[in-house]
């Protein structure tokens, strides 16, 4: 059974930095995708970066490029999400995926739309960044 869980939401102010945490279990080799969506109130779900797990490829939508960095942390099957310069803008539920068999086109495909390809999703975080 694959789970994904994250961790590392909260509120800040404009401007402050936050990490985020996931860490997915049971997929069963190293060719997946792992990636962050949100989701604000009243919009659709939307990619924040994506990771291709077996050659740490990465990516990003414009709006974040230059101040979150996506990539691997130190436990396995560990990805992280560092936001920097944080804006009002950027408050939403955050959400962890994972897609098993996706890899880099997985990403590409995947990144300007709410991801319907990742098959395994967390639960969500909050994060909040007020003025």
């Amino acid at each position: 059974e694959v789970e994904v869980m994250e961790s590392g939401g909260e509120a800040v102010q404009a401007g402050d930095s936050l990490r985020l945490t996931c860490i997915v279990s049971g997929l069963p080799n190293d060719e997946y995708a792992m990636a962050w969506f949100r989701q604000a109130p009243g919009k659709e779900r939307e990619g924040v970066s994506c990771l291709a797990w077996k050659d740490g490829q990465t990516y990003y939508t414009d709006s974040v490029n230059g101040r979150f960095t996506i990539s691997r942390g130190n436990g396995k099957n560990t990805l992280i999400l560092q936001m920097n310069s944080l804006k009002p803008g950027n408050t939403a539920m955050y959400y962890c995926a994972a897609g098993d068999r996706l890899g880099r086109i997985g990403c590409t495909s995947n990144l300007d739309s709410p991801g319907p390809d990742f098959g395994y999703w967390s639960r969500g975080t909050q994060v909040t960044v007020s003025t």
